[in-house]
C-alpha cells in the first residue's frame, strides 16, 4: 500500500511540474503580441486547460492506455508500483528543472523516456521497439515539422486575406494604460518612439510599442475581431493540452487500482492548473518573447495551427507533444517573418534532444536503486 501511495504522491508531483512548464505555452501569444496581461492569459489558460483536462473523460481513453506503458512492456511489469514510480520521478525531476531554467520542454518526452528507462531495467524481456518507434517516436518526430510548415504556409495566407479586405497596421505608442501616439503601419520600436512626443516618465515607467489593427470587416471593428479570434484560438490550444496531457499522466496514477481512472483525471487536471497558477512565469517569458517577435495576427496564426494539430491527435490517441506543435508553430512563424531568435531556438532544441535520454537514465538509476535495496 505505502508503494501504491509514492506512485500517486510522485504522478501529483509530475502534473504539477507539467502545469508549471506547459500551461502558458497555449497563451504566450497573448502575451507577446500584447494582446493581454500575463496575469489575464494565465487565468484564460488555467481555465480552458481544466476544461481540457474534464473532457478528457470522455475523448482520451486512447492516450490514457497508451501511457500506462501496455505494449510497450509485459503486463506485470506494468502492475508493478515501482514501475510507474520510476517513469512519474525521472519524468517530474527533468520537467521541474527545465521549469527552473526557463525552458519550454515536452513533458510528453520526459514521460516517454522514464518508461523507456524504467522499462529497460525493469523488464526482463526489454522494451517492444516497434510499439516505441510507431506508437510513440513517429508521432512525437513528425508533429514540430507539420506545425513549421503549417503556420509558415498558412501565415502568408492569413496576411494577404488581411490586406485584401482593407484592414490595415498601425503601432500604438503607450506608457501604461495611456496611448500617447499611434503611427500607422509597423516601423518598429526605435522608429514609432521617435515619431511620438513623449511625456514626462517617472521612476518605472517606460514606453512601449504594440502593433494593432484598423478598420472594419462585415460593419464589425477588425481589431475586436481579431482580438476574440486570439483569445479563442489560445484558449482552443489550452483546452488542446490539457485533453492531450491530462490522460498521459493520469495513466501513472492507476496501478493497484487504487484510483478510478476519471478520479485520476480528475486529480491531475486539478493539480496542473495549480502548477501553472504558481510556477510559469519563467517559460512565459520564454515563448512570448524569447522565441520571436509577433503581432496579433501572428499569435493567432500560431494557435490555429496548434490546436489543429494537437486536438486532432488527441482524439486519434497519438501522443503528440503540445510543447513541440506550439513552439514548432512559432518557429515557423518567426522564419516567414525574420524575426526569429535563432539563439533562443537553438537552446530550445538542445533541451528538447536531452529530455528524453535524461528522463531515461533518471528512471533506470531508480529503478535500480529500488531493486538493490528491496
Amino acid at each position: 500500500m505505502m508503494a501504491i501511495v509514492s506512485v500517486l504522491g510522485i504522478g501529483l508531483l509530475l502534473a504539477y511540474a507539467n502545469g508549471a512548464n506547459d500551461n502558458y505555452k497555449g497563451v504566450a501569444t497573448l502575451l507577446g503580441s500584447g494582446t493581454a496581461s500575463y496575469r489575464r492569459a494565465l487565468l484564460w489558460a488555467a481555465g480552458t486547460t481544466a476544461l481540457g483536462s474534464l473532457t478528457a473523460l470522455v475523448l482520451a481513453r486512447g492516450l490514457l492506455a497508451a501511457f500506462a506503458g501496455k505494449g510497450l512492456v509485459p503486463a506485470e511489469v506494468v502492475a508493478d508500483p515501482l514501475f510507474p514510480t520510476a517513469v512519474a520521478l525521472a519524468a517530474g525531476l527533468t520537467v521541474l528543472l527545465a521549469t527552473r531554467l526557463g525552458f519550454p520542454i515536452s513533458t510528453t518526452h520526459a514521460l516517454l523516456g522514464g518508461l523507456v528507462g524504467a522499462g529497460l531495467v525493469a523488464s526482463p524481456v526489454g522494451i517492444n521497439t516497434a510499439t516505441l518507434a510507431t506508437g510513440f517516436l513517429l508521432p512525437l518526430l513528425t508533429s514540430p515539422i507539420v506545425a513549421v510548415a503549417l503556420s509558415g504556409g498558412l501565415y502568408p495566407a492569413v496576411h494577404a486575406g488581411r490586406r485584401w479586405l482593407g484592414v490595415t497596421r498601425e503601432t500604438c505608442v503607450c506608457v501604461g494604460d495611456a496611448v500617447v501616439g499611434v503611427i500607422p503601419g509597423a516601423p518598429g520600436h526605435a522608429a514609432a518612439l521617435a515619431a511620438v512626443t513623449l511625456p514626462t516618465l517617472t521612476v518605472g515607467e517606460s514606453p512601449s510599442c504594440q502593433v494593432r489593427y484598423s478598420g472594419t470587416v462585415v460593419g464589425l471593428s477588425a481589431r475586436t475581431m481579431l482580438d476574440v479570434a486570439h483569445y479563442a484560438s489560445a484558449g482552443a490550444v489550452s483546452f488542446a493540452r490539457g485533453l492531450n496531457d491530462t490522460p498521459k499522466i493520469a495513466a501513472l496514477l492507476l496501478v493497484g487500482g487504487v484510483v478510478a481512472p476519471n478520479a485520476a483525471l480528475v486529480a491531475v487536471g486539478i493539480v496542473m492548473a495549480t502548477g501553472g497558477l504558481i510556477s510559469a512565469r519563467r517559460v512565459a517569458a520564454t515563448m512570448s518573447h524569447g522565441v520571436t517577435d509577433m503581432n496579433p495576427g501572428q499569435g493567432f496564426t500560431a494557435n490555429a495551427v496548434t490546436s489543429l494539430l494537437v486536438i486532432g491527435a488527441s482524439t486519434l490517441g497519438l501522443p503528440v507533444s503540445t510543447t513541440h506543435v506550439s513552439c514548432g508553430a512559432l518557429f515557423g512563424i518567426g522564419t516567414v517573418t525574420r524575426q526569429a531568435r535563432w539563439h533562443t531556438i537553438r537552446h530550445i532544441l538542445l533541451a528538447w534532444v536531452i529530455t528524453l535520454p535524461m528522463a531515461a537514465v533518471l528512471a533506470a538509476v531508480t529503478v535500480a536503486v529500488i531493486h538493490a535495496f528491496a
